[in-house]
């Protein structure tokens, strides 16, 4: 595998390297990788917790009989427009 790099994230890598951290590059790209799936994974884990917060409110306005009515497509629609922002 090929990969072309910038001049500045080779010099980072070789930075990472030279600090002795790593021994070698590969070993700087592999860590990086590793971190990008774990930081993929965290941002998956925000967006399900805020859409449960956001389904909690919905289900608790729903038993607090603050429901509407949708009555055509128009109107959910509409909905959707809002929900959008």
């Amino acid at each position: 595998m090929h990969i072309s790099l910038t001049p500045e994230l080779e010099s980072r890598i070789k930075a990472k390297v030279e600090s002795g951290l790593y021994n070698n590059a590969s070993e700087v790209i592999r860590e990086a990788l590793r971190f990008m799936d774990t930081h993929e994974d965290w941002i998956h884990q925000v967006k399900l917790a805020l859409l449960r917060d956001q389904l909690k409110v919905g289900t608790d306005q729903l038993d607090r009989g603050e429901d509407i009515a949708i009555e055509s497509k128009a109107m959910l629609d509409s909905l959707f427009d809002d929900i959008k922002g």
